[in-house]
């Protein structure tokens, strides 16, 4: 019966913290496109805050932009290129 040596210790799982995908030197604005368009889905889609791990401030922010570099024509609103991958 020699299952472990300790039995009673806990399993230490290695945790890396995730970093954030915005610095603290980084501008939101409808501009800075390489921001931008980490934020946004291959259909054109503004993704949700959850899957960006952004703060509900951050999120707000990134909304406008990507909306103001809509109207500004600088991002499509729609990408509805179909990819024939065969």
């Amino acid at each position: 019966m020699n299952k472990s040596k300790r039995p009673f210790t806990k399993s230490k799982r290695s945790f890396r913290r995730r970093l954030p995908p915005i610095k603290s030197g980084d501008r939101i604005d409808y501009r800075n496109m390489s921001l931008i368009s980490r934020f946004i889905s291959e259909q054109g889609k503004i993704l949700s805050r959850r899957v960006n791990r952004v703060t509900l401030k951050q999120q707000r922010l990134i909304t406008i932009a990507i909306k103001q570099a809509r109207i500004l024509s600088l991002l499509p609103f729609l990408n509805n290129q179909k990819q024939f991958e065969r």
